[in-house]
């Protein structure tokens, strides 16, 4: 009798470790956007404030949203950010319009940088996912405001870059390269 009460506890003990190693997920995919160079542009404003990125709703969550397509998300769900996107995305394009704009500086919003901007950058981003038939569709609304002289000019962006492969590091290159473009876009338009 004594040794079944023991194995029945041993069981009891047990079933929590073997119900958690069931129901466990797999330790989640980091991935992060990389900035892509592009042409220099000789001029720029002195000084650019880059507003933190507004980000549609959709996009904003840690796991990738691999395409929006047919009234559904389709999410990856064990494909996650490595840092919130909207930071992920101002941060990429810092760096990339401080490489095309040389003799320009560019500073995030929400940075420890607080000096007098010439130029105030806003970015929208609409929509980065995949379509159905395996491109990214990159949909970006770009604002800036110059006040010496005081001026003001905008663009909406699209842009579609093919996926090299079907999984998420295709998705993420592409995402990298659309900035990229982007970037130049943004470069152009500050001239």
């Amino acid at each position: 009798m004594k040794d079944l009460s023991l194995g029945r506890r041993r069981f009891a003990l047990g079933l929590p470790l073997v119900a958690a190693a069931c129901g466990a997920s797999p330790e989640p995919n980091y991935y992060t956007i990389v900035p892509r160079t592009g042409p220099t542009l000789p001029r720029g404003p002195k000084v650019i404030l880059l507003k933190d990125i507004g980000l549609a709703s959709y996009l904003d969550r840690k796991e990738i949203v691999r395409s929006s397509e047919g009234y559904k998300l389709d999410i990856r769900a064990n494909d996650w950010w490595g840092e919130p996107l909207a930071g992920l995305i101002g941060r990429v394009l810092v760096v990339s319009l401080s490489q095309r704009l040389p003799g320009s500086t560019v500073y995030a919003e929400s940075g420890a940088i607080n000096a007098d901007h010439n130029c105030i950058v806003g970015v929208n981003i609409q929509r980065m996912d995949a379509d159905k038939a395996g491109s990214l569709i990159l949909i970006a609304q770009v604002a800036a405001e110059f006040n010496r002289p005081r001026r003001t000019a905008a663009r909406t962006f699209t842009i579609t870059k093919p996926l090299a492969t079907p999984d998420t590091p295709g998705l993420v290159a592409a995402i990298s390269d659309a900035l990229g473009e982007l970037a130049d876009g943004i470069a152009t338009l500050l001239q």
